[in-house]
């Protein structure tokens, strides 16, 4: 199963939906970069992403988006395909 990555805060709604959705798609490795607690961060995160909110999500190294991307990928049923990758 593939890595996910996560640009996240600690309060967050989107990020913990995002998690959860991760989570149950039976994901077992999310590493969490907290912008909110390292501001640099949110800078390199913007660069990479040319977005400034959270969640910004990479699964096995391929950019995702946000939440909204994620639950759309899933609905689309393209979310299983990548995690399988």
């Amino acid at each position: 199963m593939a890595k996910a990555l996560m640009y996240c805060t600690a309060v967050c709604p989107y990020c913990v939906r995002a998690e959860q959705l991760l989570q149950r798609k039976g994901v077992q490795e999310i590493e969490k970069i907290r912008v909110d607690l390292q501001p640099e961060l949110r800078v390199a995160m913007m660069e990479k992403t040319g977005r400034r909110t959270v969640p910004q999500i990479y699964i096995g190294g391929e950019y995702v988006g946000g939440y909204d991307e994620l639950a759309a990928l899933d609905r689309a049923g393209g979310l299983d395909k990548l995690l399988a990758r």
